[in-house]
């Protein structure tokens, strides 16, 4: 192992979270917004003793409001969801939802009925809140790459580097090495020496993805660096590369310029150097 990828290994960051890396309320807040009216309907069941008769009630005066019946159990509208029945077919999840002896059946079999006749929860509006902040936890890891590339922004703007973000790789013709395959850089930065193609991420935990990670970078750079007006920089940080180490130092060996948020710095003295262009 060379000092230089020692001294790599030993900077990787245990986090890139922000406090807005959590939870999205933004987001939370317009999912609750497009079906609050349906949820303060639903409101009606709760408490009542005869859920069926309720419900029977609630569903001759608007039947679609129980197309929002899903996300009572954290199940999302678009993920088809299935399971199965009373008589062990499986079925649709939506496919309760047409009737009101079906909507009853979900409602008893998945444990709502009881919910609402105890009164557990005073209103649908703000337990929805409660499961979307739930479901919310899934998106943290597609939040984790996005806060990396926050990260770096603010360093180059830190350092009034000019740059572009999410760029084709279809506007850099000379590049033919690529073929087909259409790839989209987080950001590029051009000199007067080069133009600089450059990927960010970060990964908290292992897995076999980052062996493949590694790999494709690799061989995007191959393809990227025999051409002398370009160079690809990967900027790459998190402590799920110390499960990938073997990966990661042999993509380090390849690839000239591999960073992270410790030794980005000397990135941005080596462009800066250059002289960065605004194009």
């Amino acid at each position: 192992m060379s000092e230089q990828f020692e001294t790599f290994i030993s900077q990787l960051s245990e986090t890139n979270a922000t406090l807005d890396y959590f939870t999205d309320f933004g987001k939370i807040k317009s999912n609750i917004s497009n079906i609050s009216i349906k949820l303060h309907q639903l409101n009606y069941l709760i408490g009542k003793e005869d859920l069926e008769f309720a419900i029977k009630e609630l569903f001759d005066e608007n039947p679609k409001v129980f197309d929002v019946l899903d996300i009572l159990i954290a199940v999302r509208k678009n993920k088809d969801a299935k399971t199965f029945n009373r008589e062990g077919n499986i079925v649709q999840l939506d496919s309760y939802f047409v009737t009101p002896h079906k909507i009853y059946e979900f409602i008893q079999d998945t444990g709502l009925g009881d919910v609402f006749r105890n009164k557990n929860i005073t209103n649908l509006v703000d337990y929805v809140f409660g499961v979307e902040v739930g479901l919310d936890t899934n998106a943290r890891k597609n939040r984790g790459g996005e806060n990396m590339s926050k990260a770096v922004s603010l360093l180059f703007d830190k350092a009034k580097i000019f740059y572009k973000k999410e760029v084709n790789s279809s506007e850099f013709h000379e590049i033919t090495s690529l073929g087909a395959d259409l790839k989209r850089f987080d950001f590029v930065i051009k000199t007067k020496v080069k133009t600089y193609l450059i990927e960010t991420n970060f990964y908290n935990g292992g897995g076999s993805k980052l062996n493949e990670v590694a790999r494709a970078y690799s061989e995007l750079a191959q393809k990227i660096n025999q051409y002398p007006d370009f160079e690809f920089v990967w900027i790459t940080d998190g402590q799920g590369w110390l499960s990938a180490k073997n990966k990661l130092e042999e993509a380090f060996s390849i690839i000239p310029s591999v960073y992270n948020l410790a030794s980005i710095e000397s990135f941005i003295q080596k462009i800066t150097d250059e002289i960065v262009l605004t194009y």
